[in-house]
């Protein structure tokens, strides 16, 4: 029965990528197939299959599960030497969503389940870091707070936290938690577990998930299965961090490595967009031996999935570790460069015949990356270029505004200090995205290129009222037109209009589609 519900990252799965991710998700068949196939450097763990998942939605978990469930956490016990509860060597887990077909950001990912007020000690004598073990702490609770109990506190901001101290804000949180669930249960990593493989399940159905689907069109019954994965970690000190990286370039399909670094951090906290990140580069000159292993792997990744790849990666104090691999979101423009590119390649079995299927009907919808604005205007502010296109349209400042004016048939542009999952209504019906804070891979720029919508984040400058924006000496009312283009970063105030731009790559796979026409 085990074998029917829960899967190994070494399980013998037999088919194409695209069949097991039908059964374990996106997530749980990257890290199947970077375990079985690749041999890359991925922390063990399994994977709760799709079907499972939804027939146990609310449900109390079946006898059958819950010992499938016994002997996978077993096996990894076994395999990491650590041990889930333990209060002198405790097993700490990430529990990750991974629907069939990609969903950025739509679902919940809990991590560091595992530490509890009896393993804490633990974790601060063994690193010899007590504000590491705290933050792990921290981090746990407010994950379980927001994702399992759904609570939405003021005490998540971050000026409260230095405010407050960080042992006075985990008691903040321990108290909250206790009232809901009990004191006792607090120390039990196990029940902590099993409500956090809850909370996954029930974030395939969400609102800001459906709402995605229904923008991808994607089938509302698409449920998730569940990865539970030992945790490594990135926030160790500077010997340490996480990155997204992409194999080429989203936004223009150039052969280059793309993507974010945040030294001591957890992987959070580059997709999350409200944290400071490096260009990929920085992580390639303070840790060029990882840099170099990355390079490769993203080679082999590439040459799998036959695409670009999008990689999330952490070293743990100097170790690289993969955690996820996946095809990557790309514009439009960057589509019809990496078809062509592939299909020219001798490294890649992609034929001139399957490049054309590979551009999906977006291509004629993409925004022009030539702009035209009305008199010589300079950038109010520039940020990067995070998703191609130009947009211009009514200032608005929360998706609720969004969608309000966009219903009387006006273009906007929504501007956040960054965006969530909770914004993808209003992301839904924006013509661009402006966001003071975030990189490339944050949650912003992931979805913009999803969707094909211009987008410009971490713009320099942005002070931000309760009605408007001040950027240098310009005030940004809602209402007020803006202009952002997504290929340079710059901002601008006023309408831009924008001409059709020569693209040789679309052009060349025209000519590919008329041949086969012929033919």
């Amino acid at each position: 029965m085990n074998r029917e519900m829960i899967f190994h990252f070494d399980h013998p799965h037999f088919g194409t990528i695209a069949e097991v991710s039908d059964v374990v998700g996106g997530k749980g068949a990257s890290l199947w197939a970077m375990t079985s196939r690749l041999g890359l450097p991925t922390p063990p763990g399994f994977t709760i299959g799709v079907n499972t998942c939804a027939m146990l939605g609310e449900s109390e978990f079946t006898e059958n599960f819950t010992a499938g469930m016994n002997s996978a956490i077993a096996k990894l016990e076994e395999e990491t030497g650590k041990q889930l509860g333990d209060p002198e060597n405790p097993l700490l887990l990430a529990v990750r969503s991974g629907a069939s077909v990609s969903m950025p950001g739509m679902m919940e990912t809990i991590l560091n389940v595992g530490v509890t007020p009896l393993t804490l000690p633990a974790l601060q004598d063994v690193t010899g870091n007590h504000f590491f073990a705290l933050d792990l702490y921290r981090r746990f609770l407010e994950g379980f707070c927001k994702s399992t109990l759904n609570v939405d506190h003021p005490m998540f901001d971050a000026q409260t936290i230095e405010q407050a101290g960080l042992p006075d804000h985990i008691k903040d949180l321990e108290t909250v938690i206790s009232e809901r669930i009990g004191g006792e249960r607090l120390c039990d990593a196990r029940y902590l577990l099993n409500e956090c493989i809850h909370a996954v399940i029930r974030s395939s159905n969400s609102a800001t998930a459906l709402a995605y689907r229904k923008k991808t069109g994607l089938p509302e019954s698409l449920g998730t299965a569940v990865t539970i994965q030992a945790m490594v970690f990135g926030n160790t000190g500077a010997s340490s961090g996480t990155g997204v990286v992409f194999s080429r370039d989203p936004n223009s399909g150039e052969k280059k490595i793309c993507g974010d670094w945040i030294s001591n951090a957890q992987g959070d906290d580059v997709v999350a967009g409200d944290s400071a990140t490096s260009d990929i580069s920085v992580f390639g000159a303070t840790h060029p031996s990882a840099y170099e292993e990355l390079k490769l792997h993203l080679e082999h990744l590439e040459i799998f999935y036959q695409d670009m790849v999008d990689v999330e990666f952490t070293v743990d104090q100097g170790k690289l570790w993969i955690l996820q691999a996946r095809v990557g979101k790309r514009t439009a423009r960057a589509a019809s460069r990496i078809a062509v590119e592939l299909a020219n390649s001798e490294r890649f079995e992609l034929k001139k015949k399957d490049a054309l299927a590979t551009i999906t009907q977006s291509l004629s919808t993409e925004k022009s990356s030539t702009r035209i604005l009305a008199g010589e205007k300079k950038p109010i502010t520039t940020g990067l270029g995070a998703s191609a296109g130009i947009a211009s349209g009514l200032a608005v400042f929360t998706s609720e505004e969004a969608i309000e004016v966009a219903e009387d048939g006006k273009e906007v542009v929504l501007i956040r200090q960054e965006t969530s999952p909770a914004d993808v209504h209003g992301m839904a019906v924006a013509a661009g995205i402006l966001t003071s804070l975030g990189g490339l891979m944050s949650h912003a720029a992931v979805v913009a290129r999803d969707w094909n919508l211009p987008a410009v984040v971490g713009a320099a400058g942005m002070q931000f009222t309760a009605d408007a924006v001040v950027i240098g000496t310009a005030k940004i009312q809602t209402g007020d037109i803006i202009s952002i283009d997504g290929n340079t970063g710059e901002v601008f105030v006023g309408e831009m209009l924008s001409t059709a731009d020569d693209d040789p790559y679309l052009e060349q796979l025209k000519a590919w589609a008329e041949k086969k026409d012929k033919d």
